[in-house]
């Protein structure tokens, strides 16, 4: 599971990478559950016929989902992974895939916790060609006790325990999981796929990634 990850802080790799600009006020570099980060979806106008209207748009949101349901946003220290065998059921998280709330989440990097030594060693792992990492996630919005809408998105993760990294981290008697990433190609047949189809793309990233303790 992904608690802590690395925003791109580069704006020209962003525009390279994902097709247009950075928002002015992008969230922080290094992100933990309740932080402000960028997730990337679908304009809600998208589907208008208006080619005006951009393919993809970045928003800023809490790193974990806050449902329509919570009283504030510290469930979003809980909420920040979702795992895909169990979303379509669980009240944090079962709104958002019902309603196909899909979205990327831009990443330099995710860290993992590497416990083969016998004690708990952060490692950063990335994609090996050094281009950025897009995380498949699921956004909602939540409304403030002040009457204001606060965003939120969640990584969706499936397991790794036959991934031929990815299977190394977390404790030994743990399940090993891990984040779905995206190949750039697939990113806007997320963002508009429907609620049946997204099951379709939680599969293991088939690009190679590296790690550095």
């Amino acid at each position: 599971m992904c608690s802590h990850y690395q925003g791109i802080k580069k704006r020209e790799q962003f525009r390279k990478h994902f097709g247009f600009d950075m928002p002015e006020d992008p969230g922080l570099g290094d992100l933990w559950p309740g932080y402000k980060g960028l997730f990337i979806r679908q304009p809600r106008e998208a589907d208008a016929g208006d080619e005006a209207v951009p393919a993809r748009e970045a928003l800023v949101g809490l790193f974990g989902m806050v449902p329509h349901w919570a009283k504030d946003t510290k469930i979003a220290r809980q909420t920040y992974n979702a795992r895909s065998e169990t979303v379509p059921e669980k009240p944090s998280f079962k709104d958002a895939w019902r309603l196909a709330r899909h979205c990327v989440i831009p990443a330099d990097a995710i860290y993992e916790p590497d416990w083969r030594s016998g004690k708990a060693v952060a490692t950063r792992i990335a994609r090996a060609d050094g281009e950025p990492m897009g995380i498949a996630g699921l956004w909602t919005g939540w409304k403030a006790p002040d009457g204001s809408v606060v965003r939120s998105y969640t990584m969706l993760t499936i397991n790794a325990d036959d991934h031929p990294l990815m299977h190394n981290f977390h404790k030994p008697a743990d399940e090993k999981r891990m984040v779905v990433v995206l190949p750039e190609d697939s990113y806007d047949a997320w963002l508009r796929a429907t609620a049946q189809r997204s099951m379709d793309f939680m599969r293991s990233y088939q690009g190679e990634l590296v790690a550095t303790a």
